[in-house]
């Protein structure tokens, strides 16, 4: 294939854990982890920030991320053990394998999937709009999503098809992902960083789109599934250790992100009908956080609430001076 003079070197495995020593006790840490960590610390932080500056309660972000992170993980293990059976069932397996999350094998749509379930949940606890928070939220995923593909560059996984490009990456003959015949010195396209990029110019996207468009009601949302859901469809068509699963000769990570898409238009199409106003605030009526030191007329605020939403929670025309700007980044 192509000489390894011109090429993305892969870490070897002494980088896939970091030795850290604590009160004498030695751990070794795994970096997809920490990477996967670093992101969802991000994510929290300028969603939370995005939150706030709408009038939601500081720190609410910790009642989500619980709910949020928990399920999050569990839909991303499932969905890869689901479409991945053959490395986990199989005459003499070790079936605690399927819980060893630590070692790589996390889908982003399962992600996806469970991470919503538990906003949703966390959501009806805490009296927040679920499209509220799932607006804040959709830059700092895709941007959460982007440090954590690093993870996969420290784990030699998610590479592409052999190439001759010059930033072809490099993994080790050992790799089980590597098609049977090929040369130890074949180079793969980086799927990793393209995706970085392709998400770290989405969040540029997002926030233009956002701040030119007045999106609210989920429509950041669905920008961000529209995006991510063109991107990824590409790259799981490039990727080598796919789905076992496929529908019409097309891998289901394939249809998975076609799925992203199609939703991500169907909420912009029906929240647009729906929702022609601002969004009056982040949280239910009824629900509503107050900031202690703010000075609230107990004999307006019925009156203000009538005048200004409707029955449906929609800002009437007279509320256009007070209803919210959506969330800035």
């Amino acid at each position: 294939m192509s000489s390894w003079v011109a090429s993305i070197p892969s870490p070897g495995p002494e980088w896939q854990q970091i030795p850290i020593d604590i009160f004498g006790l030695h751990w070794r840490i795994q970096t997809y982890a920490i990477m996967i960590l670093i992101g969802i610390v991000v994510a929290a932080l300028w969603t939370s920030r995005r939150l706030t500056k709408r009038g939601a309660e500081p720190g609410v972000i910790l009642d989500i991320l619980l709910w949020a992170v928990v399920l999050g993980i569990i839909g991303a293990r499932l969905y890869h053990v689901f479409t991945h059976p053959s490395d986990y069932f199989y005459p003499g397996a070790n079936l605690w394998n399927v819980f060893a999350i630590w070692e790589g094998g996390n889908a982003i749509f399962g992600s996806l999937i469970g991470g919503a379930v538990g906003i949703w949940i966390a959501c009806r606890i805490s009296g927040l709009r679920f499209w509220s928070v799932a607006d804040a939220l959709a830059p700092a995923l895709l941007l959460a999503q982007a440090i954590g593909r690093l993870g996969n560059y420290f784990n030699q996984e998610l590479f592409g098809l052999p190439t001759n490009l010059p930033w072809g990456l490099q993994i080790d003959a050992g790799n089980k992902a590597i098609p049977v015949g090929l040369p130890d010195n074949t180079l793969f396209q980086p799927l990793f960083l393209y995706e970085i990029i392709w998400n770290v110019i989405g969040v540029v996207v997002i926030l233009f789109l956002e701040r030119t468009f007045r999106l609210q009601w989920g429509k950041t949302l669905a920008v961000y599934l529209i995006w991510y859901g063109l991107g990824r469809s590409y790259l799981e068509s490039i990727r080598i250790d796919p789905s076992e699963f496929s529908f019409l000769g097309v891998p289901s990570n394939v249809w998975a992100a076609f799925l992203a898409i199609v939703l991500g238009i169907a909420i912009l199409i029906v929240q647009s009908r729906r929702h022609t106003g601002l969004e009056p605030s982040v949280y239910r009526p009824g629900r509503e956080w107050v900031h202690p030191d703010a000075e609230v007329d107990s004999d307006d605020t019925d009156s203000d609430d009538e005048d200004f939403v409707d029955g449906d929670g929609e800002p009437t025309a007279s509320a256009g001076a007070k209803a919210t700007s959506p969330a800035n980044g």
